[in-house]
């Protein structure tokens, strides 16, 4: 009985599952331009009476949906994504059937995206494969802003003060917009010219050369990009951007960007003008920083132009021209501690450096496409630059930390106390003047003839690089020796007095013969040779007039290009004081042979690259300098073993191991046995005895998502050790703070780091995210020490560990966004031979940030962030920052197409600009000056000509197919599920 009662019991159960779960609705959202599928579509099943929310979910990275209709009846089907217009379908579910809806084209909102934000509660990011895309709507930047400013708050992406960005542990050294090059070579003009307001995505993930992208074979070349997708609707037509602003502290900063976007072709023209060290604007968020980019007052300008062309494939066209001109005043105090003795060795130094550059750079690639058999490509690349310079610096060296005893290590009292004490060394104080100017002319051609249709295929390619050079340089040096007495019983003094001319030629060409064959199923062998020949000649004139006084030069005014004002001083004719020993003439050539073989497998499950490179090479090396002359051929056989290995489990998720082993020779002029004692306080030698490196790299790569739960992660591992590196043993003289320099091979130096990057939305529709990325890393430096010329040398190790967590909160809506975070780097270092020089430092930050957006068209963006120091031995070092900048904006006109906006950076005047390096050798800390508190007033205006007609009326955001939502229906729906 009880057994009947139990079936009994199931049988009505099964009955109630399968008429709960009556019908199956699917169904693949394409758009409408260009035919692929549109993922992370938020698909919402409602009631036709009243509009209640039943079920939901998000379209697949094909754009598929699969939905499940709980009972008989009608229901609206409701499809919202940013950047399409909303849209709606009526189904009538009347009997079991599944319903399959077919394709659902999707188009884009270009009234939407007239506006000044993108809404919605897009996942910030999203895996597939191998690349990671990140929606940019979920990352508010302050209006006006760059995509620097929406980079900088990409989990795992990071842009130092020089502009390099790294993204997940390698740097980015390329940039595409949708796909196709921009201002290639140059990655740091689409960071400061290429506004947020029309970026829909970003795509990160790793490019293969031109070769490897028609062989399929992996070389090694493939490099790290950033792709930036338009908004769809923005991609065709006419838009422009223009930015005017002026500050206080006469600071200005001007943009202007425009394009002109066809079926076949695009045209982006665009312009920068500032004395803001191209600083963006932090209000936005993304964590707190120590001084970064704020390396002395510098202004740029620039002027560019990109085009892209493409006929269906078979003819694409990139070109790209740019100008730059910079001005740079960088003032820089340093304080170094030298690991080079038992007692160690302290060094102060300020250095004022006045720097003016204009370039120009002209690049283009053709790829043609004669028959589907053939693929020929020419890049061709030309370049021209000057560059000036002019350095005054005063420099000192001590016995012992200057800041024990004096405050200011620098000033003339200071010296003073200090000389009396005993505890000077040397001081140095040197003007200079430089000036250089570059031509290079570079061409690479490559032919791919597919030989079947299986993978048998043969390339041809070859390069040509051409580069003139010309410098010049003046040096007028005084140097002030405290532990040293001439005859008459005081200090030393010298000066050393330089100007050199250095023209300089360099030709290198190529050619490279590459042939696949495949062996098996989804199986193949290519083989490859490369013969390079590399030739540099360098005749650099000396001329030497020092010893003339320490004042004799003391009235001159610097000036770029002033030679004359020094050179007109002197007795006799300039050819006078030309020095054959100083004078220096190298000439390099260099012929490499390149074998290679390379074994590709291809599974559905994984790709596995094999290989190995033979490279033998000749080097003959002429040179004459300082009396020797040196005629010298030397030859070495590189190697260099390969693999990359990449695991599929998903189209979602995917597993990277890839490893390289280098052989990396010595420079031919480390192997002369040649010291060069043209500065006495820098001398330096060579050793014929260098062996070469040899590297060994490892990288273990993991990645994921999770869909349904808008959840990401990724990690790596990164191990790096070599043998026989090249170090440099420095003997220090304590009496005149010199040091002697020369190259020795030496093993010890490795190092390892990984990270773990999790990002996740919190809620189901993704209004709460946390995202966190931590990295860890040890370096195990290696190097020389030794106390006099009469010591040996000792091995001294310096071992270093990091921690850096960042950690983000964020909630976000229509007209809402705030943001916690924290970051916290922990630095622990232990130097082997001088304890004294261990560190335990901190540096963490903490704060938040605020983006309001009202509906009459104001926004207001602001940051709040405590940064904090602990742990450095000098007290002046544990700081705490308090820094706050805010935004506020007001858009006009219709459609919000004018801003103006106010910005104030560092409110509270508490910003700093402070460094640390660590090495094996030294550790130094550096500041710089700079402008950091000030406001600036900005005007943009944007301008959006649409290529094909779109709809002018604001009020109508949803196209349904087969009914309307009237009012009536539309006010019973949530306000999160709304189209907007």
């Amino acid at each position: 009985m009880k057994k009947k009662i139990i079936l009994l019991c199931l049988l009505i159960i099964s009955s109630i599952e399968v008429f709960s779960q009556i019908s199956t609705i699917t169904g693949k959202l394409i758009d409408h331009d260009t035919k692929e599928g549109v993922m992370m579509v938020t698909v919402q099943m409602l009631t036709e009476d009243d509009s209640t929310y039943i079920s939901g979910v998000l379209s697949d990275e094909n754009g598929k949906f699969k939905l499940t209709a709980p009972k008989r009846g009608n229901y609206i089907l409701k499809f919202t994504c940013v950047g399409y217009i909303p849209l709606t379908k009526t189904i009538n579910v009347s009997t079991e059937k599944n319903i399959a809806l077919g394709n659902i084209t999707f188009s884009a909102d270009a009234i939407m995206l007239k506006g000044a934000t993108i809404i919605g509660q897009a996942p910030p990011v999203t895996v597939q494969e191998d690349t990671f895309v990140y929606n940019a709507s979920a990352y508010r930047t302050p209006e006006g802003s760059v995509v620097e400013e929406l980079i900088k708050k990409l989990p795992g992406a990071q842009i130092d003060d020089d502009g390099k960005i790294t993204v997940n542990g390698k740097e980015v050294k390329k940039i595409l917009v949708d796909g196709k090059e921009f201002m290639t070579g140059d990655t740091k003009t689409a960071l400061k010219n290429l506004p947020t307001s029309i970026i829909d995505k970003i795509k990160t993930y790793d490019e293969k050369s031109d070769l490897a992208k028609v062989t399929g074979i992996d070389d090694g070349e493939e490099q790290t990009v950033l792709d930036f997708g338009i908004k769809k609707g923005m991609n065709k037509g006419l838009i422009g951007n223009a930015d005017a602003s002026i500050g206080t502290h006469n600071r200005y900063a001007e943009r202007l960007m425009g394009a002109l976007f066809k079926d076949k072709s695009r045209v982006m023209l665009m312009g920068n003008a500032n004395n803001t060290n191209d600083k963006g604007f932090p209000g936005g968020g993304g964590g707190g920083h120590f001084g970064g980019g704020l390396q002395g007052l510098n202004s740029s300008k620039m002027m560019g132009a990109n085009f892209n062309y493409n006929r269906n494939k078979i003819f694409i066209l990139d070109g790209s021209i740019r100008w730059n001109h910079s001005n740079g005043d960088v003032g820089t105090e340093q304080s170094i501690e030298n690991f080079v003795s038992n007692i160690g060795s302290f060094s102060n130094s300020f250095n004022q450096n006045y720097t003016r550059s204009n370039s120009w750079d002209a690049r283009l690639r053709m790829e043609w496409k004669p028959d589907t058999m053939t693929n020929i490509m020419f890049r061709p690349t030309i370049k021209y630059s000057t560059s000036d310079g002019l350095s005054s610096s005063i420099s000192a060296s001590y016995n012992d930390d200057p800041y024990l005893y004096v405050i200011d290590p620098l000033s003339s009292e200071s010296i003073l106390q200090m000389a009396e004490d005993g505890l000077m060394v040397n001081t140095r104080k040197n003007n200079s003047i430089t000036y250089s100017e570059s031509k290079s002319l570079d061409a690479m051609l490559q032919i791919n003839r597919k030989l079947n249709s299986k993978g048998r295929n043969v390339t041809l390619r070859t390069n040509f690089t051409y580069n003139d050079n010309e410098s010049k340089s003046l040096s007028i040096s005084n140097v002030h020796l405290y532990q040293i007495k001439n005859n008459s019983g005081v200090d030393s003094v010298y000066q050393t007095n330089r100007y050199n001319l250095t023209p300089t030629k360099s030709l290198s060409y190529n050619i490279q013969a590459t042939y696949s064959e495949p062996i098996f199923k989804a199986m193949f062998l290519q083989f490859s040779y490369k013969f390079t020949y590399n030739y540099n000649k360098s005749d650099r004139a000396t001329f030497d007039f020092s010893n003339l006084g320490e004042n004799f030069f003391d009235n001159v005014i610097n000036e770029y290009r002033g030679w004359n004002n020094y050179l007109s001083m002197l007795e006799n004719p300039l050819d006078n004081y030309l020095d054959s020993d100083l004078s220096r003439y190298s000439e390099y050539k260099n012929y490499i042979h390149d074998l290679q073989i390379m074994l590709r497998v291809i599974r559905q499950k994984y790709n596995l690259n094999v290989g190995f490179m033979a490279q033998p090479q000749t080097t003959h090396f002429i040179q004459k300098y300082q009396g020797t002359y040196t005629d010298t051929i030397r030859n070495v056989v590189n190697v260099s073993p390969t693999l990359d290995f990449r695991y599929r489990f998903s189209k979602l998720s995917n597993l990277r191991i890839n490893y390289r082993g280098t052989t990396t020779q010595p420079n031919m002029t480390d192997l002369m046995d040649i010291t060069d004692d043209s500065d006495p306080l820098n001398i330096t030698k060579g050793n014929p005895g260098l062996k070469p490196s040899f590297t060994n790299s490892l990288r273990l790569f993991y990645n994921t998502y999770l869909q349904n739960h808008q959840r990401a992660i990724m990690t790596y591992i990164n191990y790096q050790n070599t043998r026989n590196s090249i170090s440099n043993m420095v003997t220090y003289d304590e009496k005149t703070g010199g040091r002697i320099t020369r190259p020795e091979n030496i093993n010890g130096n490795w190092n390892i780091s990984g990270a773990f990057m999790f990002n996740t939305a919190i809620d189901s529709i993704g209004k709460w995210n946390i995202n966190t990325f931590t990295n860890i890393s040890y370096n195990n430096y290696v190097g020389y020490l030794a106390l006099d010329n009469n010591s040996n040398s000792r091995k001294n190790i310096t071992r270093t560990s990091q921690i850096n967590e960042q950690l983000r909160t964020s909630y976000r809506n229509d007209w809402l966004e705030v943001m916690l975070d924290g970051s916290l780097s922990y630095t622990h270092s232990r130097n082997l031979l001088q304890s004294e020089s261990n560190l335990d430092t901190w540096q963490f930050s903490y704060g938040g940030s605020l983006n309001i957006y009202l509906p009459w068209g104001t926004s207001l963006s602001t940051d709040l962030h405590e940064n904090s120091r602990r742990g450095f031995n000098d007290n002046s070092m544990n700081t705490n920052e308090l820094i706050w900048n805010a935004q506020i904006s007001q858009g006009f006109l219709k459609g919000k197409p004018l801003t103006i906006s106010l910005q104030f950076y560092d409110i509270l005047h508490n910003q700093s600009n402070f460094s640390r390096v660590i090495t094996a050798v030294q550790k130094s800390d550096t500041k710089y000056n700079s402008i950091n508190s000030y406001a600036m007033l900005h005007v943009v205006y944007r301008m959006n000509v649409f290529g094909r007609k779109q709809d002018d009326d604001p009020k109508r955001r949803i196209r349904p197919e087969s009914m309307s939502i009237g009012p009536d229906v539309r006010r019973h729906i949530p306000h999160e599920f709304r189209g907007r």
